[in-house]
């Protein structure tokens, strides 16, 4: 069983590898369920399609924060960690499509005097 971790904005999703016959479950359902978009679930199964191990491994998914795209994203970068640790071969095919890659952006602050992070209030000049 291989274990890691996948982070994206606010979400945290622990995965864990072991061999078998190609079920993928999120929060302990499948996921298509928690993930119903159909663009959404392609992001989760992009990392096997690319490594070319689909229907091989057993793949459940903890995942929490953020939204489904955020978490989707994370969900996508802990099995492309999962899959460099079970074979080294993967790491340049993942690695370009940048799934090795933590995105670090995320929301940023409110600012005082500001009603969000960089609108301000509409200016009079009278």
């Amino acid at each position: 069983m291989i274990n890691t971790v996948g982070r994206r904005k606010a979400a945290i999703a622990r995965v864990y590898v072991t061999q078998g016959d190609g079920n993928i479950t999120v929060n302990n359902r499948d996921f298509k369920d928690y993930f119903p978009q159909s663009h959404i679930t392609d992001k989760i199964t992009a990392p096997l399609q690319v490594a070319g191990v689909e229907g091989i491994y057993n793949i459940k998914v903890n995942v929490k924060g953020g939204g489904f795209k955020g978490q989707a994203e994370a969900v996508r970068m802990g099995i492309a960690r999962a899959l460099v640790k079970l074979n080294e071969e993967f790491r340049k095919p993942l690695k370009d499509q940048k799934f090795l890659t933590r995105d670090a952006r995320v929301v940023e602050r409110k600012k005082y005097g500001k009603p969000k992070a960089r609108k301000s209030f509409q200016f009079s000049k009278r």
